[in-house]
């Protein structure tokens, strides 16, 4: 009886679990919608333009603290 209880709760071998996520992942990529060529070029322009932005701010931030810096050291 206690060696029944043990198999029933014994987990399948790693590749059958392995192979079991992999055919999941697998069907669960064929139920996404992806977008459009168009929609993906515009929105990684979107972003592209939001990083040179941050890029900006914080090499002028930065900038400036270094003149802050000299100002205060004397350097």
């Amino acid at each position: 009886m206690a060696n029944a209880s043990r198999m029933k709760n014994k987990k399948p071998n790693w590749f059958r679990r392995v192979g079991a996520k992999i055919k999941e992942t697998f069907s669960e990529l064929k139920r996404v919608t992806w977008p459009k060529f168009g929609t993906v070029l515009k929105t990684t322009g979107v972003v592209l333009v939001i990083v040179l932005a941050f890029l900006v701010v914080v090499t002028g931030v930065d900038a400036g603290l270094t003149a802050l810096l000299k100002l205060l050291t004397g350097a």
